[in-house]
């Protein structure tokens, strides 16, 4: 099931999705003592990122993951491991348990089983995965039409993470499968601009998810997805 919430501003946009946010981890908190969180990169949530970081959570005993991240080094500025210890592992969040994707490996495909050892250390399901969603209609780094994309969207595979090497971006990525992404609580889609409404209603409208991998989140029935968008 999807459910779109649009805002007037971007201001009541984030403030919406924190206090979602929030909610959700205190109550994962209570019920099983622990509670984690995928996120993604990009300019986007670097605001939500901001704000999140200064709320009174017991964030010792909150994990925190990235739903996909670029294979290089944590200190390159495409790191979104580099984006979230700047903008979301600071002040009250800096007691949050953050694992990474990236590891030494020369590659994300050599690399994949050590980032999902890693990983097994994050209580699951999810409580919250947040999504973006590219003008081309991908999300984490589920890419249209990539070499690697079918294992990555494969309900059947054990794997959490898969690389991949996109055909409209630059860098290999690593990314959490669909399996991974839908072994979750909630799902949280963050949107901003026209455009993406423009892609939105085209991926709500068409059935081919290899052309708009996000048409495999958005037309699932397992998970609820909420969509949070402003202009």
């Amino acid at each position: 099931m999807f459910i779109l919430n649009e805002y007037s501003s971007s201001e009541q946009l984030t403030q919406d999705m924190v206090k979602n946010i929030v909610t959700e981890l205190k109550s994962a908190v209570n019920k099983r003592g622990v509670a984690s969180i995928a996120v993604s990169g990009g300019k986007t949530p670097i605001p939500l990122f901001n704000i999140l970081s200064k709320q009174q959570l017991p964030w010792s005993k909150i994990y925190i993951t990235l739903v996909d991240d670029r294979w290089v080094d944590s200190t390159d500025d495409a790191s979104n491991e580099k984006l979230v210890i700047t903008h979301l592992l600071q002040n009250e969040a800096t007691l949050a348990n953050f694992i990474g994707l990236k590891n030494n490996a020369q590659t994300p495909f050599k690399g994949e089983l050590a980032t999902q050892e890693k990983l097994a250390e994050i209580p699951m399901p999810f409580d919250v995965v947040i999504l973006g969603m590219g003008e081309d209609g991908h999300t984490a780094s589920l890419f249209p039409h990539a070499e690697n994309l079918s294992s990555g969207l494969d309900m059947h595979s054990n794997k959490v993470v898969v690389g991949m090497t996109p055909l409209t971006a630059p860098l290999d990525r690593i990314t959490l499968t669909l399996p991974a992404i839908l072994n979750s609580q909630n799902i949280y889609l963050h949107l901003v601009g026209n455009s993406k409404k423009t892609v939105l209603a085209q991926a709500l409208d068409g059935k081919d998810i290899v052309d708009m991998p996000i048409r495999a989140i958005l037309q699932q029935d397992k998970v609820k997805v909420v969509g949070f968008w402003c202009n």
